[in-house]
């Protein structure tokens, strides 16, 4: 299993799932209190030669009366497929142990070498208790734990909204933590360290499991500008410590002749115990006749190096009845590469950190998406949407394009 693989996979598709029929309850339940809300959705994940992914979600909110919700959801994972390993394709066929040092997988000469023992199946729950504190003040607690087979995260969050100016701006503030667990297969190697060549050898060993702790803080606000648009601004801080390597992946030596040495080929990458995220999140809403348009801008930065620019835009089109719609999606990301990012190293040029993951490279990904919905009747709705996603490298970052498609089912009732 990859660790900070999954996690990516999971934050890519955190957007298919979190929000699952946003727009179809609102208008019934300002006209009548509906007391449970359940969304659900199978969304499977595709890239190219690579890393497969199926996921079922199940999200149900109850309205208990007086403004007062509770909510729970509960999310499967199922991750196999391969996943570059970090080391760089060669003009000779490469072989490598796999993670448990028990077996070896060869690479062709000119291919980029792929770990094809990545596959787990994590299961996450989640909960959240929102209650208003008086007539322009709500509260939102909500609780979170996630398990796999070498992996494990435990978190608690409250976020505070405060209605003013006759409801027309919201401001918020929130907080969130949470302790995760790393017990990497076969052990947590010693970053910068020798990879083993052969199977059943023993590598250096830091430990047979790692934690990392993070805070993140959140202020917002949201402003009515007119009945029909809606601006919201989010300025986000976190902090990260702990164990952020990433156990399974190696980087390349070269000698002087730019080959790889001859003792000690790779080594284990290694990454700071620290890191400092921030985040501005700007997001307008406008509805025309019957068509809405959603688009997003994000910032990010942090202290190792990234900083990146992600564009979202959404446009709902309704079509003749009022039953059906369609919403084309294009996302549009990129990022500079972290200070410590890599493709290759030097033998006798080995430096703190380093990492050869080409996420944390110079990269763009380039989303393109439409999805059909359908309301079959009172209070029922079903969603299917396909998407096709590009990442590839940017500047002199010399790693291959990376495609995947996405597609999801979703259905949403009331009652």
């Amino acid at each position: 299993m990859q660790l900070n693989k999954s996690k990516s996979i999971r934050q890519l598709l955190t957007a298919a799932t979190s929000t699952l029929l946003a727009g179809t309850a609102q208008h019934v339940m300002a006209e009548e209190k509906i007391p449970w809300q359940v969304d659900s959705a199978f969304l499977y994940y595709a890239e190219k030669d690579r890393v497969t992914v199926l996921e079922p979600v199940a999200a149900v909110r109850k309205d208990l009366g007086d403004d007062e919700f509770i909510g729970v959801r509960l999310v499967f994972d199922s991750m196999s497929g391969a996943s570059p390993n970090g080391a760089i394709p060669t003009d000779t066929a490469q072989t490598f142990t796999t993670p448990s040092g028990n077996s070896t997988f060869t690479t062709p000469a000119g291919e980029t070498p792929l770990d094809d023992s990545y596959q787990d199946v994590r299961a996450a729950l989640s909960g959240e208790w929102e209650t208003p504190l008086d007539e322009h003040l709500k509260t939102v607690i909500g609780a979170n734990y996630s398990t796999e087979r070498d992996y494990s995260s435990v978190g608690l969050s409250a976020n505070l909204a405060w209605d003013l100016n006759k409801r027309n701006t919201t401001l918020t503030t929130g907080i969130s933590m949470s302790h995760d667990q790393v017990s990497a297969v076969g052990y947590i190697p010693v970053g910068l360290t020798a990879v083993p060549t052969q199977s059943g050898v023993q590598k250096s060993l830091q430990s047979m499991e790692e934690s990392k702790d993070i805070k993140e803080l959140l202020f917002g606000i949201t402003q009515v500008i007119d009945p029909k648009t809606l601006l919201q601004f989010n300025i986000t801080l976190a902090d990260e410590q702990g164990y952020l390597t990433d156990p399974y992946k190696i980087l390349s030596v070269l000698d002087n002749n730019g080959q790889l040495r001859a003792n000690d080929p790779y080594i284990y990458e290694k990454r700071p115990d620290s890191r400092r995220r921030q985040a501005v999140y700007l997001k307008a809403n406008h509805q025309f006749n019957t068509d809405v348009v959603q688009a997003s801008y994000r910032y990010y930065q942090d202290d190792w190096g990234i900083s990146s620019h992600t564009l979202n835009l959404h446009y709902r089109y309704e079509l003749v009845g009022g039953r059906h719609y369609l919403q084309p999606h294009v996302r549009y990301y990129i990022q500079d590469k972290a200070d410590f990012y890599h493709y290759s190293l030097q033998d006798n040029n080995i430096p703190t950190y380093a990492s050869a993951d080409y996420r944390l490279g110079d990269m763009s990904t380039t989303t393109l998406g439409l999805k059909y919905g359908l309301v079959l009747g009172e209070f029922h709705e079903f969603g299917a949407r396909l998407e096709s996603m590009k990442q590839q490298a940017e500047g002199d970052a010399p790693f291959p394009d990376n495609t995947a498609i996405i597609f999801q089912l979703n259905y949403s009732f009331l009652y």
